[in-house]
């Protein structure tokens, strides 16, 4: 079983900081996931007008939060692009942003 490596965003530290210390345990506890099961995630495709090709989104506290990530094979990591709440597809304008 291959171990990713991840990386998460410097930004992606601001996002943790604006949920609930459950909600943080949550997200750390899909972190773990990713690293032994990366392909967890649905394919974002184009969402809310941004194209969000290549990225993945995997859902937290009975989807209220979303990590959107994308695998990179060739490092064998896992880059952490933003974690947030759905709100108005505000999470994946600001994965567009990060880009």
């Amino acid at each position: 079983m291959t171990i990713y490596r991840l990386e998460v965003k410097e930004e992606v530290q601001k996002d943790l900081s604006k949920l609930s210390s459950t909600q943080r345990m949550l997200v750390y506890k899909q972190f773990k996931k990713l690293q032994s099961a990366p392909e967890l995630g649905d394919f974002l495709g184009h969402k809310a007008g941004y194209d969000l090709s290549g990225l993945r989104k995997l859902y937290v506290d009975r989807k209220k939060i979303r990590i959107v990530y994308r695998i990179i094979e060739m490092q064998i990591v896992v880059e952490v692009i933003v974690v947030g709440k759905r709100e108005d597809m505000a999470v994946y304008a600001k994965a567009a942003e990060r880009l």
